[in-house]
C-alpha cells in the first residue's frame, strides 16, 4: 500500500475508534474528573472502578499485543530512557486542576461538544491553542528549559516500564517479567473493582470499562502494527499515520493542538489528517450520534461570566498540562499505563491529586461563602 494511503487508512481507523468510544462515554456517562469527584465528595468509587477497568482492559490488551510481537512498546511515547520527573508531577498537577476548573477533562469536553454543551466549545478552543503553544510556542520554551531540564530529568539505561525496570530479577527474560508484572498488576485491580457488588450490577460503568479498554488497545494495534511499513523515500520502517511517527492510542490533548494547526494551516500539503486528529473528530461525532438517537442532543450555555472564566482557566491549563505531562486522563492514565510505564503512573497520581485538591478548595471557599 502507499505510503500517503496507508496514513488515510490509519487516519479512518482513528475515526471509527474515536466514533466508537464518543458513542459510548456519553452513554455510560465515563469521566475521568467526575470519577474522583464521585469519590472525593460522596464516596462512590462507581466511576472510578470503571476507568480502573478501562486501564485493567487496556493494560492485558497492550502487553498480550507486544508479547505477540504485534507492538513494539518501545517506540512509544511513555517508555523512552528519559524520565523527566517534575514535568510529569507539574503537568500532571496542573492538568487535574484544569480539568475540574473546565468541568472535565479533554475527552469529556469532546463527548460534550458533541452533545451540544457550548461552554464544552470554548474550553476546547483555550484547551487547543494552550497546547499549541505548550508544544512548539513561548510556554514551550519554558517546558523544555525549565520543567525538562537535564538537571531534573533521570536517564533510565532500560527505558521507564516497570518490567525494564525489573528485568533479570528472579531469573526471568525480559518477556516473561512483562507478562508477569501485567498478570500481577491486572489481578489486583480485577478484584478491587469487582468486589464491589453494586459496581458488578451496573451495566454501564462495566460496559464503559470494557469498551473503553479495547479502543485504547485498538489504537496500538493499527498505529504499532497496521502502521509500521517502509517508508519508500527513505526505506526505512516508519510509523504512519502519527504525529510523532512512533505507535500511538488515545489520548486528546496534543491531538487538539494539532486538529487546530490542522485548520490553521488547511491549505498547507504537508499538514494531514493523522490518527489523533481522526479520533479527536470520531468522539464528538459519536457523542453526536448518540445524542441524537436518544434525544439528549441540547444546548447549554455559560451561567455567569464568572462560570465563563473558570472554564477558560481550566481550559488553558489543561492544555500546558496535558503537553507538559505527554498526556491527559486517557492518554496517560489510560493508553500510558498500559504500557506499564513509571511516569504515567507518576502523572496519574498527579493528576487525581491535582483535582482533588482543587474540589476541597472549592468546597471550603463555598462553604466559607455560605
Amino acid at each position: 500500500m502507499a505510503a500517503s494511503n496507508l496514513a488515510t487508512t490509519i487516519a479512518w481507523w482513528g475515526f471509527g475508534l474515536g466514533t466508537i468510544f464518543g458513542f459510548i462515554a456519553n452513554k455510560s456517562n465515563f469521566c475521568t474528573m467526575g470519577a474522583v469527584s464521585d469519590v472525593v465528595n460522596m464516596g462512590d468509587w462507581g466511576r472510578m472502578r470503571a476507568w480502573l477497568l478501562a486501564i485493567a482492559v487496556a493494560m492485558i490488551g497492550t502487553n498480550v499485543l507486544a508479547y505477540l510481537g504485534y507492538l513494539d512498546l518501545s517506540k512509544t511515547l511513555y517508555t523512552g530512557n528519559s524520565f523527566p520527573w517534575l514535568a510529569y508531577i507539574v503537568g500532571g498537577l496542573v492538568f487535574g486542576v484544569g480539568m475540574t476548573l473546565g468541568s472535565g477533562c479533554g475527552n469529556k469536553t469532546l463527548v460534550r461538544v458533541g452533545g451540544g454543551n457550548l461552554k464544552s466549545v470554548v474550553v476546547f478552543i483555550y484547551m487547543g491553542f494552550a497546547a499549541m503553544v505548550t508544544l512548539k510556542g513561548i510556554l514551550g520554551a519554558f517546558r523544555a528549559k525549565v520543567l525538562q531540564a537535564p538537571a531534573v530529568t533521570l536517564q533510565l539505561d532500560h527505558g521507564q516500564t516497570i518490567p525494564s525496570l525489573l528485568t533479570g530479577l528472579g531469573g526471568l527474560d525480559a518477556k516473561t517479567m512483562q507478562l508477569a508484572v501485567t498478570g500481577i498488576i491486572v489481578l489486583a485491580i480485577l478484584i478491587f473493582v469487582f468486589m464491589d457488588r453494586e459496581f458488578r450490577k451496573h451495566l454501564d460503568n462495566n460496559l464503559a470499562g470494557l469498551i473503553i479498554g479495547l479502543v485504547v488497545v485498538g489504537g496500538w494495534y493499527v498505529t504499532g502494527h497496521l502502521g509500521l511499513a517502509e517508508n519508500p523515500e527513505t526505506l526505512e520502517i516508519t510509523y504512519f499515520g502519527t504525529n510523532s511517527h512512533l505507535a500511538e492510542s488515545m489520548s486528546f490533548i496534543a491531538p487538539t493542538a494539532y486538529t487546530m494547526e490542522l485548520w490553521a494551516y488547511w491549505t498547507d500539503t504537508s499538514t494531514i489528517i493523522t490518527f489523533a486528529i481522526a479520533t479527536v473528530f470520531g468522539v464528538g461525532i459519536g457523542s453526536f450520534v448518540y445524542a441524537l438517537i436518544t434525544k439528549s442532543f441540547r444546548w447549554e450555555h455559560f451561567s455567569s461570566s464568572q462560570d465563563m472564566f473558570y472554564h477558560i482557566i481550566g481550559g488553558t491549563l489543561m492544555g500546558f498540562g496535558g503537553v507538559t505531562a505527554m498526556g491527559c486522563t486517557i492518554g496517560q492514565g489510560i493508553t500510558g499505563v498500559s504500557t506499564l510505564s513509571l511516569g504515567s503512573l507518576l502523572v496519574f497520581a498527579s493528576i487525581v491529586a491535582g483535582s482533588a485538591i482543587t474540589m476541597k478548595v472549592q468546597y471550603y471557599t463555598m462553604m466559607r461563602e455560605a
